[in-house]
């Protein structure tokens, strides 16, 4: 059995100063590498994440479920839960997480699926 490695992903750049403060930024690199890492248990249902934006000002990072994930009735507590929790965990400046799945599919409300 395969064991997975936690890593902390923290690429925080140094004040423009060059003082000991932080810059506030967040990688998006960083913020990728972490989303691959969290893909295949997403895929094992057969949902998929896939990364949109990443606003370095808020700290938000929007991101797309698609397949399963649309109809899934806990996919909200997967993406606060499971996403934003490990994503601001492993990514310093990460500050929520949101889905724009919905936005993305030109729906102002509701589900991007219709009936």
């Amino acid at each position: 059995m395969s064991e997975v490695q936690s890593t902390k992903v923290s690429p925080v750049a140094t004040a423009p100063d060059g003082g000991d403060a932080p810059a506030s930024t967040i990688d998006r690199a960083a913020v990728e590498k972490v989303i691959d890492i969290m893909r295949p248990a997403i895929q094992a249902d057969e949902g998929d994440i896939f990364l949109r934006d990443v606003d370095v000002a808020t700290g938000v990072v929007s991101v797309e479920l698609t397949g399963a994930c649309v109809t899934c009735p806990v996919s909200t507590a997967t993406l606060k839960d499971g996403i934003e929790r490990i994503l601001k965990k492993r990514v310093e400046g990460v500050t929520s997480v949101v889905h724009v799945g919905a936005e993305l599919a030109g729906a102002e409300t509701g589900t991007a699926v219709s009936l």
